[in-house]
């Protein structure tokens, strides 16, 4: 999957301008840049550096800091795998372990063709149904190893 180069739109450039003075400014227009993009791309971190007069390292230190942030644009399905307790112990891990083999990425990466990305996650309120996955919002519980398969195939053939 080749990236395109992002550019700056002019709501984030007025965005910007509008918090630039203000305390707390870097994570306000990193939330803004995700929210835009999906992810925090290279070119406009590099120019959000240059527009707020912040280091290009100290950038990279509050994205990498807080997991939210994505230096990678996420599939067009995201598989978020439950690791919490009950999840965890009722074969969340095995599950994380057959999407990773299936999809051939590991966690927090996407897939080559973009259509998936797997993610791990602490607790989705669902413990009732563990171990669960969910992607793209829609809840797939009580999961065995031989149910992601099946899961992923849904998603492909929907494209």
């Amino acid at each position: 999957m080749s990236e395109k180069t992002e550019q700056m739109t002019p709501e984030l450039k007025a965005f910007i301008e509008e918090w630039k003075g203000k305390p707390g400014n870097l994570i306000m227009v990193l939330h803004k840049v995700q929210q835009t993009y999906g992810y925090i791309p290279r070119e406009i971190a590099i120019e959000i550096s240059s527009l707020l007069d912040v280091p290009l390292a100290k950038i990279y230190g509050v994205v990498t800091f807080y997991n939210f942030f994505k230096l990678q644009k996420a599939g067009k399905y995201i598989i978020q795998v439950c690791l919490g307790t009950a999840c965890y112990l009722r074969g969340g891990d095995d599950l994380m372990k057959e999407f990773e083999r299936q999809l051939g990425v590991g966690v927090n990466a996407t897939t080559p063709d973009g259509l998936f990305s797997v993610e791990a996650v602490r607790c989705l309120g669902c413990c009732g149904l563990a171990p669960v996955v969910v992607v793209n919002g829609e809840v797939h519980g009580k999961l065995a190893t031989k149910d992601v398969a099946g899961i992923i195939e849904k998603y492909r053939k929907l494209g």
